[in-house]
């Protein structure tokens, strides 16, 4: 497969071998008794890989949208508000999902490519009392890194549950749910996991199941809701069958062997690589003379980048050219931007390597668009960072 394109888009992301051939794998019963223990074992894992000592995990078929809707739908009952930190199009999609839910929804929000100063979700937690507040930790459509800790904290602090949408974070961007006090983080299994997509990924904190545990209202969604979830994924740790949904027995393998993998790697550890390549990454970016989305450089994430086009360069001209080159990356999803900026992911298995052949596509499609730079530079740049 000599002629075979690298994926470096935001997702779904290039897989390790060993999770593809689990993915391969002759289709169990979803009560074999291996099956169980596979599947026990990704939940224990799962709360290893969040960094959580005493939350629930739960895998549901589906995707990182649904992992959205099943916080909306089992926190919020009508009536309640809550308050959406704002960093771009993935929290517009939470503000509405939990409208869908009854919430009274406030939004406090900050140019494209910043985020809201903690002076003002902290104004706006004084303001009135919410039942949860959301975090993009990384807005897809953006590339801006959130300061999950310290909104986390403040929520606390006002009595709100901290609710993070880590789809593009989780197993790359650091992130410690018990230590920052995080009541529930969300992720899909085809970013930074390194699973191919299908999977809805949940760890849900002893604050959140209470407040679920003392609803008044029944959960709008049926599919979604824990009630049915709940006794199915603590049957499954405890290495026993159950049933409410067939799970997806083949992504549930892969997922096992992936979070092995990133385990065996060590959190710390992969989450200074996913530093290291971010910032290679962007320092490449910023050799060629573009821009990126983010408005500086502390706001960036480490899992994507959002570089913006020079000046007579669109995405028609830039994409198709790139990916020839042998790299296909994303174009822009922000709506306010979209034609202005493209996004490269490098996360999960990314390596060294592959964020140089990024960067060198990036530099062939440049200099096939007409734009000048000087040959090398954006290679260069990233490997001062990478020797």
């Amino acid at each position: 497969m000599k002629d075979r394109t690298l994926l470096m888009i935001p997702g779904p992301i290039e897989f390790e071998p060993e999770v593809l051939a689990a993915l391969g794998m002759p289709t169990t019963s979803h009560v074999a008794a291996d099956f169980i223990e596979a599947f026990g074992q990704a939940l224990e894992r799962m709360r290893a890989v969040f960094l959580s000592t005493d939350g629930q995990p739960f895998v549901l078929a589906g995707t990182g949208t649904l992992a959205m809707d099943c916080a909306g739908a089992n926190l919020i009952e009508p009536g309640d508000r809550a308050l959406v930190v704002h960093t771009g199009y993935f929290s517009d999609r939470f503000a509405a999902l939990l409208e869908r839910y009854g919430a009274q929804v406030t939004q406090v929000k900050a140019p494209v490519g910043g985020h809201p100063a903690l002076e003002e979700i902290e104004a706006a937690l004084k303001a009135a009392d919410y039942k949860l507040v959301t975090i993009t930790h990384v807005d897809t459509s953006t590339g801006v890194l959130a300061d999950v800790p310290g909104i986390a904290r403040l929520a606390q602090q006002y009595g709100a549950l901290a609710v993070v949408d880590g789809v593009c974070s989780v197993a790359g961007e650091e992130l410690r749910m018990s230590e920052w006090g995080i009541d529930l983080a969300l992720t899909a299994s085809q970013k930074a996991v390194g699973v191919p997509p299908g999977l809805a990924l949940l760890v849900v904190g002893p604050r959140a199941l209470q407040a679920f545990s003392q609803r008044k209202t029944p959960v709008l969604n049926y599919y979604a809701d824990w009630t049915n979830w709940l006794p199915v994924m603590q049957a499954y740790e405890a290495r026993k069958p159950s049933y409410f949904g067939t799970p997806a027995v083949n992504l549930v393998w892969a997922l096992n062997v992936s979070l092995g993998q990133i385990l065996a790697e060590g959190m710390e550890a992969r989450f200074a690589r996913h530093i290291l390549l971010g910032g290679a990454c962007q320092a490449g970016i910023a050799a060629l003379g573009l821009g990126q989305v983010p408005l500086r450089p502390e706001l960036a994430a480490h899992t994507l980048s959002a570089p913006r086009f020079p000046a007579g360069v669109t995405a028609a001209d830039f994409l198709p050219r790139a990916a020839k080159a042998g790299v296909v990356m994303a174009g822009g999803l922000h709506p306010a931007i979209r034609a202005e900026y493209f996004r490269i992911g490098h996360m999960g298995a990314a390596k060294r390597g592959d964020v140089l052949a990024a960067l060198g596509a990036v530099e062939t499609a440049l200099r096939q668009c007409g734009y000048a730079f000087p040959p090398g530079a954006g290679v260069a740049a990233a490997q001062e960072l990478m020797p």
